[in-house]
Parts: structure tokens; C-alpha cells; sequence
């Protein structure tokens, strides 16, 4: 089977070299299995045929006409029209009333082709003409002979390309090319999954899969084919990620550390504020992995304000009592400054030394933190990925932090794991940016997971206001409230990669505007193209409320912690995902003091727009913003996944598959429980699908 599976697509009759290489460019089909895999993403039903009086008596929005619909009759009245837009008319009939079908090309075929008194069945989406009346344009037309239909009542449509359509490999020629693969397959296609795992669940056979999935008889059959294959999907990937945990847990040894004087010491005589019962629970589970002797793999995920870095912060105590080093990654200068300076704070009380590593860190200083690093003298550093050069060597490592883990690659934790060759040290990836649960289990099922779910006590949850642009003076109004009240104030512009020129245009005619409604106070401005020194001299000014308003775009998104700046305003909120809003949105609300966050948008919001506006002003719950967004984008746009290749799904949706995605997982964890090595003769497929899926190259290896 892997044999005939590995077989290049130019083996198929009518494929040949060229076409094939069209197809590997276009679709990443190269193989017999990329192209079975290439599922239908949507299905014409062909199982009934309608009326015309059904489609007269249906609005143009309704489910009959919207999706296509088929039709049996007879074409009469063929004439071409000259005047105007060339194009062929004719009248369909069948018994209930007429329709007119419409050619715009193609007039030599038709003409030639279309017969008086001969039975037609059509296939169209309907449309309305020029002078407001239904038609169907370029209809599908086949002869019915002695009235038999389709031998498939489902018709398949695949996506393709304009480059294949030309040649074609439209989704008709990628339903030949099934139907010609399929017919060699029938044979050979092995069961991936254990007998007993089809009973319980009632999946039909891998076979039957692949095949209804393509040409289904009825509904059912695709409800049931569809379900097997997702199904499958999730269950290699699950198996994937806990047999890579499985491995770390038993080869990946961690040291132990149980000295809590230091901790002790902190907590009791110098923590500024009470920890919540969520937080206390984190440390909990933190302590457990430092104790157990296996290396500690977690994410820790919480809200914007959550208090993840005192946790990490606390947990650091437990490694530096034992004379080993911390190291904490960030994925900008910013941030990396900005846990600099807390932690500088804290360590201070318990004098230990802390150092700062980023790519503009001067050549002399750098110098003497590597010295100090590598002898020991350093407890803590904090740093982006210049962490990982090779110049950069501790004394001994013993826990790394990653903050924002999804802005890293795989290779670049693997880099820093490697600054410790005696013993793995313990990793926390700590996340604001909360992560549904169908992600979670997806992207981070190698991992323990902890969640803090509750804001620190003494916070008042944001006021998120929606207004069109022509309330500006009444926002304007409150933000000089607001700064009457010594508060400040952030005004957010996007900032697009494809359109950054429109929206640096964008950004300053909003800081001109600003200046003009505010003379006198004092404003400042943050932008990507500002040089590092400038952008920070202009953060610290804020910071130190030197600004009383700061203009910028998104680079404000994580690293600002300014307790007396009160109210973000959004520019075009329209533009931005419900992620990053929830993110821009925590900027505010840090202190004591009533925060606001104001979403200005046009009035043209589309559907996806509207829903996510309506979401931010009803929930501060990051949780329930990110199910949504997951919902909204997909898993990969959410999790920046999708040019890496990493979250490549077939056909399951985690937005909609959570219940399958939960069955699987459990099936795949009982199983590496019981027989991690699928030794048992009835987990045989498991081996054998498991074996083959590893040994390929390509994002499936990736995961995790």
C-alpha cells in the first residue's frame, strides 16, 4: 500500500510529467496519497430534481437557489442577441413555467449541440439578469437517456487554480483524476485504525471513507465518511504529541529542586500584593515538575493582567536557592526590556543579579554579561533570541521561560535547550494571548497545560464603547475628561504589511488631527519605522507621563505597562482580529482606576466585523474572545500556523470538531498508556500507519 500511496500523480492515465508538476505548484499534490487527500470542500446535491415553480415561488437568497439546483425540461427559442453585450438566449421549460438560460461564450458549441424536443437535465445557480429577472448562465447540460440519472447523486467540487483550469484541471478534471485513482485504489487501501477503536465509535472502513468521501451516495454516507476521516486526522496527531511527551518524560530527565528558602523569603517578607487561588495553584503545579525528576515541558496561559510574571518570578526562586541559572526569552526588544525592569525590581530585594541581552546590547557590555554568565555570577538573564547564539554559555542552566511562545519556532526552543548538555532544564512558555481549547490540544498536546482564569483582586474590568466616526467629538469630549483627571491615553492606528505606506499616511494625519483637538498637551508618537533609541526615549516619556496621549500602531500590543493610562482608543477597529483587540484592549485597566477602551469604526462593517465589534464590547473573557476568533480566522491565521505548515489539517475543523478532537485524544492517550509501543496484535494498523506518518518528511512531523 505505502508503495502504491508514494507513486507520483504522473503515473495516472492523461496526467503526464507536465500536468503533474502544474499540480505540485499549484496544490502540493505530487503523490497518489496527496491527491486522494485532496478533499471535496463543498458538494452540488444532484439527488432530486426541482421545479421551475419552486424557483419562482423562492427568493434569490434562499437555500434552493443560492446552492444550485437541477432541472428537468426542454430548451426552445435558442436565438442570439446582438444588441447590447453578445450573448446566446434560450427558454427552459418544464410543465410548471419557463426560465431563460443565458451563454455569454461558447455560442458555436451550443448552437450546435442543443435539440428541439430532446430531454435536458441542467445544473445552475441561478442569477438575476440586467432587468432584474432569474436566469441561469452558462448552465450545465446533459441529455437524459431513457430517464437515467447520475450513478452518484453527490457532485464533488475541489478546489484548483486558474493556471489548472487552463489546463484543464478544473474540479471536473480533478473528479476524473479521482474516479481514475479510486478505481486502482479499491483494492489496496489497509485499515489505519484498530478494529476496536471502529466499533466503538461506529466508524465505517478506511475504504468506504475514501471513497464516499469523494462520490457519496447520500448525505448520510458523507456525514459518516467525513467523521471517520477527521477522526483519523486528529488521532495521529494526538498519538504524535503524547508518544513525543511519553519519550521526554522517560528519557528527558530533569534535576530536582526543592530548596524553597529563597521562595519562602520573598513571599513572606517582600511579595507586593496577595497572590489569587489561580496563581497560587500554577506555582503548585510548577513545584510538582521540579520535584518529580522529569523535566518540566508547560504552558502557562493567562489573560493580560493575569499575573503570569510574578509566577515566573517565584518559580525562578526555587532554581536560583540551588546555584543555578534562569534564562527568559522574549520575542522583542520591548518586552525583554520590559521584564527586564520588573525583574531587576524584585531580584533587587534578594540581591540578585539580573542582566539584559538583545541584539543593540554594546559590544563591551556584552562582553562582561557573557563573562559573568558563564562563571556563575549571574542568576538571571533576560534577553530575545540573541539568547541563543553560540557565543551565549551558562554555568549551568537549570529553567528557561519563553514568553509569547507562538512568535518562536521549534528550532529556536531546541537552541536554548542545548545551552545544557549535563541535563535538560525546565521550560515555562507563558502565553497572554489565550489559546482555545481545541488549539491547545492540538498545538500544545506535548504539554502540561496551566491556566490562570482570574485578574488580581482590586481590578476593575474594562468599559469597551463602540462609536461610528461621527461621534468623534463626543469621544474627543471624554478623552479630555479623562485627561482632566491627570489619566492617559493610547490611540491605536493598524498597521498592515501589505498597505504599511497607506498606513503610516493613516497614522500621521490621525496624530496632526489629535494635535489640533488637543493644543497644549503634550503628545507623543510610536511607530515601526522609528529607530529602536526613539521609540524607546518616546515609551519612557509616556511611561513617566512626560505624554499625556501617545499615538502609535500595534507595536504598543504587548511590553507597555503604564497603570495610569486609562483609555485605548482603536482607530479602524474594524481591521484588526479579535485577538490583537483583546491584546491592545489589556494595555489599559493595570491600575486602580476605571479603564476604557473605545472601538472606532466605519459604518460599512461586514458580518465578520460587526461579529467581532459586538464580541469585544459584551466580553473581557479572553477565552470566549478566542473560541470566537478561532471561529472567525481559522486555527492557523490565529496562531500565525499557516505559512508554517504546521497545522496543515485535511478536513478536520477545530472550530467545529472539538467533540471528535476530545475522543481522539482520549483513545490515543489509553492507548500509549497500555501499549506505548502498539506491540498488541490488535493495534498492528496503529503500528504500521504510525510507523509510515513518521518516517515521512513535511509539517506532520512538526507538530509539537
Amino acid at each position: 500500500m505505502e508503495i502504491f500511496f508514494s507513486r507520483n500523480v504522473a503515473l495516472l492515465p492523461e496526467i503526464g510529467p507536465d500536468k503533474a508538476q502544474l499540480l505540485k505548484e499549484e496544490l502540493g499534490i505530487s503523490t497518489y496519497e496527496d491527491l486522494l487527500k485532496h478533499y471535496p470542500f463543498r458538494y452540488e446535491d444532484r439527488t432530486c430534481i426541482s421545479t421551475i415553480s419552486d424557483l419562482n415561488t423562492a427568493g434569490i437568497d434562499s437555500p434552493l437557489v443560492s446552492s444550485g439546483l437541477q432541472l428537468q425540461g426542454y430548451i426552445v427559442n435558442l436565438r442570439k442577441i446582438e444588441k447590447g453585450k453578445k450573448r446566446l438566449v434560450a427558454l427552459f421549460e418544464d410543465g410548471t413555467g419557463q426560465i431563460e438560460l443565458t451563454w455569454f461564450q461558447n455560442f458555436t458549441w451550443v448552437i450546435k449541440n442543443i435539440k428541439p424536443n430532446v430531454l435536458y437535465n441542467i445544473w445552475s445557480k441561478p442569477s438575476l439578469s440586467f432587468n432584474g429577472q432569474k436566469q441561469l448562465v452558462h448552465p450545465e447540460i446533459k441529455i437524459v437517456v431513457n430517464n437515467q440519472q447520475e450513478t452518484f447523486s453527490y457532485i464533488p467540487i475541489y478546489h484548483s487554480t486558474e493556471k489548472l483550469k487552463r489546463n484543464r484541471l478544473d474540479s471536473r478534471g480533478i473528479v476524473s483524476l479521482q474516479k481514475k485513482l479510486l478505481k486502482q485504489c479499491n483494492m489496496i487501501v489497509h485499515e489505519t485504525l484498530p478494529y476496536y477503536l471502529l466499533t466503538k465509535y461506529r466508524l465505517i472502513t478506511l475504504g468506504e471513507a475514501l471513497k464516499n468521501i469523494h462520490f457519496p451516495a447520500n448525505k448520510g454516507i458523507l456525514r459518516q465518511a467525513q467523521r471517520r476521516l477527521k477522526f483519523e486526522e486528529l488521532f495521529y496527531i494526538q498519538l504524535k504529541l503524547l508518544k513525543l511527551k511519553q519519550i521526554r518524560v522517560e528519557k528527558q530527565g530533569g534535576k530536582l529542586f526543592r530548596d524553597l528558602s529563597l521562595f519562602n523569603e520573598f513571599y513572606n517578607r517582600h511579595l507586593p500584593f496577595t497572590l489569587t487561588n489561580a496563581q497560587k495553584n500554577v506555582i503548585k503545579d510548577i513545584y510538582r515538575d521540579f520535584v518529580s525528576g522529569k523535566q518540566m515541558n508547560r504552558l502557562l496561559q493567562g489573560d493580560v493582567g493575569s499575573g503570569k510574571t510574578i509566577v515566573a518570578f517565584l518559580a525562578m526562586l526555587v532554581i536560583i536557592a540551588e546555584n543555578t541559572q534562569v534564562a527568559i526569552m522574549a520575542p522583542t526588544e520591548i518586552l525583554a526590556k520590559q521584564h527586564f525592569h520588573r525583574f531587576y525590581t524584585f531580584a533587587e530585594l534578594l540581591q540578585l543579579n539580573v542582566a539584559l541581552l538583545t541584539g543593540s546590547t554594546k559590544k563591551k557590555e556584552k562582553e562582561h554579561i557573557l563573562y559573568r554568565l558563564k562563571t556563575g555570577i549571574l542568576n538571571i538573564i533576560i534577553g530575545t533570541h540573541a539568547l541563543l547564539s553560540d557565543g551565549v554559555s551558562f554555568k549551568e542552566l537549570g529553567f528557561f521561560v519563553i514568553d509569547e511562545q507562538h512568535r518562536f519556532g521549534v528550532a529556536q526552543r531546541a537552541g536554548l535547550l542545548n545551552k545544557n548538555q549535563i541535563y535538560a532544564p525546565h521550560i515555562l512558555i507563558m502565553t497572554a494571548t489565550p489559546i482555545p481549547r481545541t488549539l491547545a490540544m492540538t498545538f500544545y498536546g506535548d504539554l502540561d497545560i496551566s491556566t490562570i482564569g482570574e485578574l488580581p483582586a482590586g481590578r476593575k474590568r474594562i468599559k469597551t464603547q463602540h462609536y461610528y466616526e461621527n461621534f468623534r467629538l463626543k469621544v474627543f469630549q471624554f478623552l479630555k475628561e479623562q485627561l482632566s483627571l491627570g489619566r492617559q491615553v493610547y490611540v491605536v492606528y493598524p498597521l498592515i504589511e501589505e498597505s504599511a505606506v497607506l498606513d503610516y499616511n493613516n497614522l500621521m494625519a490621525g496624530y496632526e488631527s489629535i494635535s489640533r483637538a488637543f493644543p497644549g498637551v503634550p503628545i507623543g508618537i510610536v511607530h515601526g519605522k522609528m529607530d529602536t533609541l526613539s521609540r524607546d526615549m518616546e515609551m519612557r516619556r509616556f511611561e513617566k507621563n512626560e505624554t499625556s496621549i501617545l499615538v502609535a500602531t500595534t507595536v504598543i500590543e504587548v511590553g507597555i505597562n503604564v497603570p495610569n493610562a486609562t483609555v485605548m482608543v482603536i482607530e479602524s477597529a474594524e481591521r484588526f482580529g479579535l485577538s490583537q483587540l483583546h491584546q491592545l484592549r489589556g494595555r489599559v485597566g493595570r491600575g486602580s482606576e476605571q479603564s476604557y477602551c473605545i472601538l472606532m469604526t466605519d459604518y460599512k462593517l461586514n458580518k465578520i466585523g460587526k461579529a467581532r465589534i459586538e464580541t469585544m464590547v459584551k466580553t473581557d473573557n479572553g477565552f470566549e474572545i478566542s473560541e470566537l476568533d478561532l471561529k472567525l480566522r481559522g486555527p492557523g491565521d490565529l496562531m500565525g500556523l499557516q505559512q508554517s505548515g504546521v497545522l496543515n489539517l485535511k478536513i478536520a475543523n477545530l472550530s467545529t470538531d472539538a467533540n471528535i478532537l476530545e475522543a481522539a485524544r482520549e483513545s490515543a492517550r489509553k492507548i500509549i498508556q497500555e501499549d506505548p509501543d502498539f506491540h498488541h496484535s490488535d493495534n498492528l494498523p496503529i503500528y504500521r500507519e504510525y510507523t509510515r506518518l513518521v518516517s515521512k518528511a513535511g509539517g506532520w512531523s512538526m507538530i509539537g
